[in-house]
């Protein structure tokens, strides 16, 4: 909850590390989480920045290259003063025993396969993301579908490629085949950003042979977000060996993405041809009727888990089904937080007080900008050529526009800085980091930059002007 009063009380105290480890959980995902979050511990903290510690210098370049201003975020929101981050790399030497202990623990009683010696710990398929607790509508009825029929019948659609939104229920669907099949199939269940370490590890390792026999020698293979495989060229070298092992010997493979694979960016021609000769099926934000369905099993579900019985008005459940639309998560999210607020203030919210609950929630579907919209709005109002902003030139006519460019996607995007500096032809995140600043700067000392700025926001988020 948003209330002044906590933020100020949470500035006392000291971080609750634990805390911040699942609020990430949940920003994040349980996948990120294991692969990356969970290894992070707080080894200091200081008056306006924090010391964390990681095992490897390879885990500290990726997290901070993909999740750190996702951590500072959340940290801010405990203790508003930290501006920044460092990290100390400290070895673990009984990570690979406890490891090796799950990894054998699990193997006992799954059938799904691993890397040994290996600190990542994939195939972890949830066992609550079943088909049975899959709500269906008119959305996803079609990859609901597809997905039961690859369960019951293997190689019927090899590959079935899933995609849509983020929080739509993709990695669901996934679990849920994952967990059908284990029961009888040798079953690999990863992500490509596990997908990726994994091979970047056996590389430092001189281990390739490990990884392909262990990749290969799968009855049902499961990629979640292919996406993230975009511009690594000897890993896509490396998939489409795999990729083609597995078809040969007839086995499932299953892959979702946050797009179709024809829109896939810096990922091989022939890979995207692989992905299109399967079955293409998609996924689309949850229609009113579906929305109003989860809301009410979220609610049994919790009622459920708890004694006390929770008569969420029909009011706010229709506010609720009405106003968030983006995604799954972010309705169930919704959901969480009203529940938490019945708990806590041992009464329910009148509508006006869940507004307020979930005033950053109903803000979603205006802050759903790209950066390109971003730019075109820019260049449109500054009266350049996009080619110009993109350009190298350091004209001082140029340089402002670009600057805000940036700095408008940092605050209105979730885009991380490598992900800005890339749209930006390929910027290195030190110039997105300087950029920002110097806008920040301007902006207290230029009352004409700062109604600029206001002018852009209100373009780029309400098509108004002025």
């Amino acid at each position: 909850m948003n209330n002044t009063h906590i933020n100020k009380s949470f500035d006392k105290i000291n971080l609750d590390w634990e805390l911040i480890q699942s609020e990430l959980k949940l920003k994040l995902g349980i996948e990120v989480y294991e692969s990356w979050i969970k290894k992070i511990d707080l080894l200091e903290e200081f008056n306006n920045y924090i010391l964390l510690t990681v095992p490897t210098r390879f885990i500290r370049d990726w997290i901070t290259s993909r999740y750190l201003d996702q951590i500072l975020q959340t940290i801010k929101k405990h203790k508003k003063q930290i501006v920044r981050i460092e990290f100390k790399i400290i070895e673990k030497k009984n990570d690979n025993r406890e490891n090796l202990n799950d990894l054998n623990q699990i193997n006992k009683t799954q059938n799904i396969s691993f890397i040994k010696d290996s600190h990542l710990q994939y195939s972890r398929i949830d066992p609550n993301k079943r088909f049975e607790n899959f709500l269906i509508g008119s959305s996803n009825k079609i990859a609901y579908e597809a997905s039961l029929k690859v369960s019951e019948n293997i190689s019927h659609y090899n590959p079935l490629y899933i995609y849509g939104g983020v929080g739509l229920g993709k990695t669901h669907l996934l679990n849920s085949i994952g967990h059908e099949m284990s029961k009888d199939k040798k079953v690999m269940f990863i992500s490509a950003e596990r997908f990726m370490y994994q091979f970047v590890k056996s590389i430092k390792s001189n281990d390739m042979v490990k990884f392909k026999e262990y990749f290969r020698n799968t009855d049902v293979l499961l990629i979640d977000d292919i996406q993230f495989m975009n511009g690594k060229e000897a890993m896509q070298e490396e998939f489409f060996h795999t990729f083609n092992a597995l078809l040969d010997k007839e086995s499932q493979i299953i892959v979702s993405a946050d797009r179709p694979p024809n829109k896939l960016s810096r990922i091989q021609e022939r890979i995207k041809s692989r992905f299109s000769g399967g079955l293409v099926v998609d996924i689309q934000k949850p229609e009113y009727d579906l929305r109003r369905k989860i809301i009410n099993h979220k609610i049994n579900e919790l009622t459920t888990l708890h004694t006390d019985k929770l008569n969420i008005s029909d009011e706010i459940q229709d506010f609720i089904g009405n106003k968030i639309t983006t995604n799954v998560r972010e309705l169930v999210g919704a959901i969480n937080r009203v529940v938490s607020f019945s708990r806590i203030y041992n009464k329910l919210p009148s509508l006006s007080e869940t507004k307020i609950i979930l005033k950053d929630l109903l803000n979603l579907a205006e802050n759903n900008v790209t950066i390109d919209s971003i730019q075109t709005i820019v260049c449109k109002f500054f009266k350049i050529s996009k080619n110009e902003m993109l350009s190298s030139r350091r004209s001082r006519y140029l340089v402002r526009p670009r600057q805000t460019a940036i700095y408008l996607t940092k605050i209105l995007t979730t885009k991380s800085l490598p992900e800005i500096g890339r749209e930006f032809s390929n910027r290195d995140h030190t110039t997105i980091i300087h950029s920002v600043k110097t806008i920040e700067k301007l902006k207290e000392k230029n009352p004409d930059m700062n109604d600029n700025i206001n002018k852009l926001k209100n373009i780029i988020l309400y098509n108004k002007e002025g």
